[in-house]
């Protein structure tokens, strides 16, 4: 763990022991952190990837069907920015269609593994990267995407360990006094609040991704929704016994698009899909508060 994300979780410590919280129930929650990789354009960083840009596939590979929010070069992330098991090098290109109408009924993106060597060649496609609901949102960011190493603590009240064996935890913790819970929830507000303007534009690998409700993990909800789409056969289905627990969240999306700048977009995989290279199982979903 670096010495800056020594110091974030002691601030965090600071706040919440502040607050009147139980110092278990502060440890508790602590331990939850995962690191992860903070991709901005803003930032000093060495340059791990980029928002937009031109689309460069393989020849070989199908026209993608929404339109390309970023590319990662893996091979700029160290190995301990994220606990997620990535491939140590080539190309992971993030496609999205951040459409409100689209919410709940289908996957809002897709995703694709270049291996490092592989040709590639720019690929013309004739798609709109605005929303397709009738709105005229803004269109997609651009730019160089710099690498910063953080520590990433859940946005929701309820955290899951798929083990073995499986542990659900909920916070606050059921024996907290009523003053303690309310404590805690202006606590976990106001932190919220912060974090969520730790990067714009960019992306963030790894850790917990976020949105407005606080209550399950947006990637366990993914994990719902790629079950539901895998029954219907709109999704390949795993190799691998996979409930929804045992989805994280590969990447979220800082697009400050216009119009939908109070959305919350993120790519979600099982873990051992991801293990297994299973990109075409990625599942990406959005959440809206207009």
């Amino acid at each position: 763990m670096t010495f800056e994300a020594q110091d974030e979780l002691a601030r965090f410590r600071s706040m919440a022991l502040a607050e009147g919280i139980p110092q278990d129930e502060v440890e508790r929650w602590i331990a939850t952190a995962r690191p992860c990789a903070k991709l901005e354009s803003r930032s000093d960083g060495p340059v791990a990837g980029r928002l937009g840009g031109p689309l460069m596939l393989p020849a070989d590979a199908p026209d993608p069907w929404c339109g390309l929010a970023a590319t990662v070069d893996l091979a700029a992330l160290p190995e301990e920015a994220t606990d997620l098991p990535l491939p140590t090098d080539g190309q992971l290109l993030l496609f999205a269609i951040p459409d409100p109408q689209l919410m709940g009924c289908q996957s809002l993106g897709s995703a694709l593994y270049i291996p490092a060597g592989t040709p590639v060649e720019e690929r013309q496609v004739d798609l709109d990267p605005a929303p397709c609901d009738g709105e005229d949102y803004g269109e997609f960011p651009e730019g160089r995407l710099r690498l910063e190493t953080d520590l990433s603590l859940p946005f929701h009240s309820t955290v899951h360990d798929p083990g073995p064996p499986p542990v659900t935890m909920r916070f606050p913790g059921d024996h907290l006094t009523v003053d303690q819970c309310r404590a805690w929830g202006d606590m976990f507000m106001e932190w919220a609040d912060e974090s969520q303007g730790l990067f714009s534009p960019g992306l963030r690998i790894g850790g917990y991704a976020q949105d407005e409700y606080q209550d399950e993990d947006p990637a366990v909800m993914a994990g719902w929704e790629a079950a539901r789409a895998e029954s219907k056969g709109d999704l390949p289905a795993s190799e691998a016994d996979i409930r929804p627990e045992n989805w994280v969240c590969l990447a979220q999306w800082s697009h400050a698009i216009e119009g939908l700048e109070m959305s919350f977009f993120s790519w979600s995989i099982a873990r051992q899909d991801l293990a297994a290279g299973r990109f075409d199982r990625v599942y990406a979903t959005m959440t809206w508060n207009p």
